[in-house]
C-alpha cells in the first residue's frame, strides 16, 4: 500500500513513470501503445495497458484513465493507488474478474495540460459512424465566435453577451451549447473530429485484444471537471439501454445516490453525442457491458467552461505572451485537478468503493 499523495502526479511523466512502477511491483506485463508525437517536455507519449488476471476470466472489469488528458492527474491516481492495494486486488482475484488498467487514454492531452487529443478532439465525442453525416449542433455554430474571440482574456463587450445569453436562455442551455460536442469548427471547443483519431484507433484495438473473449464487461472511465467539488458522480455511459442503465444502478446506485443518465435529465451532463463507450458495441459484441464515467468535480461550470476557452485560444494564438500562456495552462490545471490532500481523498475512496461494487456486480 501507498500513501493517497503518492499515488497521484502534476505531470503526465511522472504519471506515466509512477503507473510503470506500480504494474511491476504488482507483477504485471504492460502493454505500451506508442504515440507518434512526443510530449510536451519531450518525452515520449503511450497508452499503458495491464491486465492483473486471466485472459480468459469471463468477467472483465476496465478502470481508465485521461480520456480528457488534464483530467488524466486524477485517474491516474487512481489506478496507481490500486496496483498497490493488496485487499483490493485480492477481492477481484478472489470473485474471478480480471482487471483492465487503461493508462493515459490521450496521453497527449495529458502531457500537453490540453483536454483535447492532438487532433485537437474531443475524444468523447469521436466514436461516430464518419461514413454517415455527423450530428449538427446548431447552438454552438451560433457562439463558436462569442466562445473564442480574438483576444485574451475576453473584453467587458464580449463577456456581457455571454451573460445576456445565459440570462435569457438559461445555464443548461448554454451548458449544452458547448458541451454537447460538435463537428463544424475543428479549432472550436468540444470538436468531435471527421475521423477517427489516433486513440480512438488504438482504444479499439485494446478492446479487440482485452476484452473480446469475455461475456461479462464492467467500466470505470475516469473523469474530472462537472459537479460538486470532490463528488464522484456515477454517470451511466452507454446507449439508452434500460436494462443496461438498470445494471449500472444494481451496481453503482442506491437510494440516497443513483446511477445519473443523460437520457432522463438526471445527469450534471448534458446530452452528448460520439460517446466514447459506444466502441463496445462494436468491439466487443459477445459481452454484456455495464459502464459509468466517474465524474469528480472541481470548480464551477462556468469557470471550467472559461478555462477551457483560454485553453482553445491559446491553441489557436502559439504565440501569445508567455506569462499569459502560463497563466491558461494554470488555469486548466485547477479546472480539472484540485491540487489538495481532501480533494485526493475523496477521489481514491470513492474510487475505491466504485471498483469493489462492480467486482460484486460482474461475479
Amino acid at each position: 500500500m501507498i500513501g493517497v499523495g503518492e499515488a497521484f502526479a502534476p505531470r503526465y511523466a511522472q504519471a506515466r513513470r509512477k503507473f510503470l512502477e506500480g504494474c511491476a511491483s504488482a507483477g504485471l506485463a504492460v502493454q505500451s501503445h506508442v504515440h507518434p508525437l512526443p510530449g510536451r517536455d519531450g518525452e515520449e507519449l503511450a497508452m499503458d495497458v495491464a491486465l492483473d488476471g486471466d485472459a480468459n476470466a469471463a468477467s472483465l472489469l476496465i478502470v481508465s484513465s485521461g480520456c480528457h488528458g488534464v483530467e488524466g492527474h486524477c485517474g491516474s491516481g487512481v489506478q496507481v493507488f490500486a496496483l498497490y492495494d493488496a485487499e483490493w486486488r485480492e477481492k477481484a482475484r478472489d470473485q474471478g474478474v480480471a482487471v483492465l488498467y487503461v493508462h493515459a487514454l490521450n496521453p497527449h492531452g495529458f502531457s500537453h495540460g490540453r483536454r483535447v487529443t492532438h487532433e485537437n478532439v474531443d475524444l468523447n465525442r469521436n466514436f461516430l459512424d464518419f461514413s454517415k453525416p455527423p450530428p449538427v449542433n446548431e447552438a454552438y455554430a451560433s457562439l463558436h465566435a462569442l466562445l473564442l474571440p480574438e483576444q485574451w482574456p475576453p473584453s467587458a463587450a464580449n463577456q456581457a453577451a455571454i451573460d445576456s445569453l445565459i440570462a435569457r436562455e438559461g445555464l443548461g442551455f448554454y451548458q449544452a451549447a458547448v458541451s454537447r460536442g460538435q463537428y463544424q469548427f475543428a479549432d472550436g471547443l468540444f470538436y468531435g473530429g471527421n475521423a477517427p483519431t489516433w486513440s480512438n484507433k488504438t482504444v479499439r484495438e485494446v478492446l479487440r485484444t482485452h476484452a473480446g473473449r469475455a461475456s461479462r464487461l464492467g467500466w470505470i472511465d475516469l473523469h474530472t471537471g462537472l459537479g460538486p467539488s470532490g463528488i464522484g458522480e456515477r454517470i451511466f455511459a452507454g446507449r439508452d439501454d434500460k436494462a443496461a442503465y438498470a445494471r449500472a444502478n444494481a451496481w453503482w446506485g442506491n437510494s440516497a445516490a443513483p446511477v445519473t443518465s443523460m437520457y432522463d435529465g438526471s445527469s450534471t451532463s448534458a446530452f452528448l453525442t460520439g460517446l466514447m463507450c459506444y466502441a463496445l458495441d462494436d468491439e466487443c459484441p459477445q459481452a454484456e457491458h455495464t459502464s459509468i464515467a466517474l465524474e469528480y468535480g472541481t470548480e464551477p461550470m462556468l469557470e471550467v467552461t472559461a478555462a477551457l476557452r483560454g485553453d482553445h485560444w491559446l491553441h489557436r494564438h502559439p504565440q501569445a505572451p508567455a506569462e499569459l500562456a502560463e497563466a491558461i495552462r494554470a488555469r486548466m490545471f485547477a479546472a480539472f485537478y484540485s491540487d489538495t490532500d481532501a480533494w485526493r481523498g475523496q477521489v481514491i475512496s470513492q474510487a475505491r468503493q466504485a471498483m469493489f461494487q462492480a467486482v460484486d456486480g460482474l461475479e
